[in-house]
């Protein structure tokens, strides 16, 4: 499942940008395997980042209210990898992945929730964990030898 599409790749560029960054044949028409590439890329980081939290990707029929802000970060990242591939990547470019990848950082690190009315599914592997605390052994076996 895709976080966004090629159309809100173009939407979010503008259609000259879109060809000029993705058109590496000259040809005048954006190569949708480099925006294919980019796309899958940024929702992977996204994803290894959601991880740490929930069971990925998010299902966004399920969490549409989720829906418009994952487009954004995805989004965001997008644009500067594809940025990237024709430097200099301007700095207000580079300002929105930064903020992007602290946003999933607070996310992964449990201190911001997404935005749902019912919180996503859990990563199916991060389950309640046992731990124990308190004192250290008072008795050890050998002193209750005999008891």
């Amino acid at each position: 499942m895709s976080y966004v599409t090629s159309s809100d790749i173009e939407t979010r560029l503008g259609a000259t940008a879109f060809v000029q960054l993705t058109d590496d044949a000259g040809t005048g028409s954006a190569n949708l395997d480099v925006v294919d590439e980019a796309r899958e890329g940024a929702e992977g980081e996204v994803n290894s980042y959601l991880a740490h939290r929930y069971a990925v990707p998010v299902d966004l029929s399920a969490h549409p209210d989720s829906a418009a802000w994952l487009k954004t970060v995805v989004l965001d990242l997008i644009e500067q990898r594809l940025h990237a591939r024709r430097p200099p990547v301007p700095e207000a470019i580079d300002a929105k992945r930064r903020a992007a990848l602290e946003w999933l950082e607070r996310v992964a690190a449990g201190k911001v929730e997404l935005p749902a009315a019912t919180a996503p599914m859990p990563h199916p592997d991060r389950g309640f964990r046992a731990a124990s605390a308190g004192n250290t052994r008072v008795l050890s076996r050998d002193e209750m030898e005999g008891f």
